[in-house]
């Protein structure tokens, strides 16, 4: 009697250990899918519109069900200071993170602190900016080609040949050196294309339209500007300079601009352009994939995600009823946003629970749950950029959804 009583005694013992042990042994968080997770998300940059959004994407979906009941959520704002950044995230360790979010400030400098993180079994996704980490999972559109296609797109456009000013981003992020390079790439394969002024325009429409203004007055014949960031003041420099004859941009996609790329009246006067560029819907998209890892629902076999390029051409822009991308509509009339407002902060496909207040405010929209991500697309490799010990495809420097024009 003395004896069984004694194994009676152990046995829920015994089963704790044995489902703490299998617990250790399953991804993050499937052990306990229904157990609250303590997620932060670090915030670099901050204070502007694109940064703003993202941001307020991510904190929305966190208050969306199920995450409302799942999800203990705090931000942190660590600035442009990447010793902050470390320390933040070494508190966010030790705080006892199950996950973080976050937009890295280096590709390299975070290594050390992520790692540590790994180690603790904590989920670490970046979102736009990448780290070379092979423990995190990079979100971003940096391979997508930005630079190759937008650039190819344009001189197809331009025949071959014109004037072209270069906004180039910020001067040593990592986006800037990719795009540049690729953008070149594309342009000096056409002797017609002469670039007679470039400046970093630091991804303000400010600083954009004023240094486009300055060129302009020194080369009244410009044909076409290629930027990231900046669209907007860029082509409001050439309508209040230049207006009987616009130019030919790529770029942001402010809602203020594709309103104008599809203005006839500004197509008459010769304006063409594209809207595409890195999107603030990136943040809530990498979250939720964060979320599906985190609780078990994906399972991802590799750590680098590409987030699909926007890509919306004149003929493409269609205006929405309502406050979200619904049945294909992607730009909201001039009375409902600011010009500047990021259409791009919101995705119909990947993301149907955001609307307007969700992303300019960060409140969750009433009656949406959560849904599920379709799979994923993984992306290229790019040595410095998210990875390290790896090699680049050999045409990463080439468009891959525009066909190229034949030289002139």
């Amino acid at each position: 009697m003395r004896k069984t009583h004694t194994r009676q005694k152990w046995l829920p013992c015994l089963a704790s250990i044995a489902l703490t042990a299998v617990a250790t042994l399953l991804p993050h968080g499937a052990a306990q899918a229904q157990q609250r997770y303590k997620v932060f998300m670090n915030m670099s940059y901050s204070g502007n519109t694109w940064q703003a959004a993202a941001a307020n994407g991510v904190k929305a979906l966190a208050s969306t069900p199920p995450y409302d009941k799942q999800v203990e959520f705090k931000t942190i704002i660590s600035g442009t200071d990447v010793q902050r950044q470390i320390s933040d995230l070494q508190s966010m360790i030790a705080a006892g993170a199950n996950a973080i979010i976050l937009y890295p400030l280096s590709p390299t400098a975070l290594n050390r602190v992520i790692k540590q993180a790994c180690a603790k079994n904590i989920a670490v996704f970046t979102y736009d900016s990448t780290v070379t980490e092979p423990c995190a999972y990079n979100v971003s559109n940096i391979t997508a080609r930005y630079g190759a296609n937008t650039a190819q797109w344009m001189v197809n456009q331009m025949g071959g040949k014109g004037e072209l000013i270069f906004n180039h981003g910020v001067a040593g992020t990592t986006v800037t050196k990719t795009y540049d390079q690729q953008a070149y790439g594309v342009f000096k394969k056409y002797p017609g294309i002469k670039i007679v002024g470039d400046f970093y325009g630091n991804w303000n429409d400010a600083t954009s339209q004023e240094e486009v203004a300055k060129i302009l007055a020194a080369h009244p014949n410009v044909d076409a500007i290629w930027t990231v960031d900046g669209t907007y003041g860029s082509l409001k420099a050439v309508m209040n300079n230049r207006p009987a004859r616009l130019v030919t941009i790529a770029g942001q996609s402010n809602n203020g601009y594709r309103l104008m790329m599809a203005d006839p009246a500004l197509q008459a006067k010769g304006f063409k352009g594209l809207s595409s560029s890195a999107a603030p819907a990136v943040g809530p998209y990498a979250f939720k994939l964060m979320m599906e890892v985190v609780t078990g629902k994906k399972k991802l076999d590799k750590r680098n995600i590409e987030y699909p390029l926007p890509w919306v051409e004149a003929k493409d822009v269609k205006l929405c009823k309502g406050d979200s991308f619904a049945d294909g509509c992607n730009v909201f009339s001039a009375d409902k946003v600011p010009p500047l407002f990021i259409a791009t902060a919101l995705d119909g496909q990947l993301l149907p629970e955001l609307g307007l207040p969700a992303v300019q405010s960060g409140v969750p929209t009433p009656g949406a749950t959560i849904q599920e991500l379709p799979p994923v697309r993984y992306a290229d490799n790019l040595p410095g950029v998210n990875c390290s010990e790896c090699e680049a495809p050999k045409d990463w420097l080439e468009p891959n959804r525009v066909t190229p024009i034949a030289p002139r």
